[in-house]
């Protein structure tokens, strides 16, 4: 259920010409194409005349690790209560999945007037278990802060493993509050994550009879795509994420 790459390790899977250094030789490749140039080359003994135009390269693939990095709006009071409940059963759930793989969950959450790394990036369920304990709640909404929050940590983690592949999934009602214009630099915030083509979805958490679709909106700002917090329980965010990673795939 990781995402499918060329890797260094796995299964062959196929032959091509080396970009630069040959490092590892896919061996019936490079006599098929050397094969048929023998009697052109003056071959008269038992073995095969190669010319370094023959050589291929051996290509792998393997699965590569994924980052699933939430982002969470921990303003509000029961609402947010509730919202974080839903994450933590999430995060705790795909980090047992993920256990022997070299996936990584973070949370980002953001409240009052800045955003935190609540669980830097982590394989570890016990640490994620520990950290998760207690998160604060309530406060007006900064999603620009928390966008901009989540973007450093992908960038962060993209320096240490650039193979890895992220997803932000961010839970909010997309609602944005404090500071000027705070609704615009959510929606510059977003399109950063468009820019650098990070995989996005949005779980919109808002409620009520009257809906202002703005989760919807950061959706499309994001590049991603959007559902809604009641269609799902923590099991099925999880399994939400799982969906999303092979999708991109």
């Amino acid at each position: 259920r990781r995402s499918r790459a060329r890797t260094r390790h796995g299964r062959t899977t196929g032959a091509r010409r080396p970009r630069g250094t040959l490092t590892e030789l896919h061996l019936s490749a490079t006599v098929r194409a050397a094969a048929p140039h023998q009697r052109a080359r003056g071959r008269s003994g038992p073995g095969l005349v190669v010319r370094r135009d023959d050589l291929r390269q051996a290509t792998r693939e393997g699965r590569e690790g994924n980052l699933v990095l939430f982002l969470v709006d921990a303003s509000g009071s029961m609402a947010a209560r509730q919202r974080m409940s839903a994450v933590k059963g999430a995060v705790l759930s795909l980090l047992l999945d993920a256990y022997q793989r070299r996936d990584k969950v973070g949370l980002v959450t953001f409240r009052g007037t800045s955003a935190e790394v609540a669980l830097p990036p982590t394989s570890s369920v016990d640490a994620a278990a520990a950290r998760l304990e207690s998160l604060p709640t309530g406060g007006r909404t900064p999603l620009a802060a928390g966008l901009l929050r989540a973007h450093e940590v992908l960038r962060v983690e993209r320096l240490r493993d650039a193979a890895r592949r992220p997803l932000l999934v961010v839970v909010t009602d997309g609602r944005a509050t404090g500071g000027p214009e705070p609704v615009a630099l959510a929606s510059r915030a977003a399109r950063l994550f468009a820019a650098g083509g990070t995989a996005c979805v949005v779980v919109d958490c808002e409620a009520g009879p009257v809906r202002l679709g703005l989760a919807g909106r950061l959706a499309a700002d994001l590049g991603g795509t959007a559902v809604t917090l009641e269609e799902l329980r923590a099991d099925s965010i999880a399994g939400l994420v799982k969906d999303v990673r092979g999708r991109a795939a």
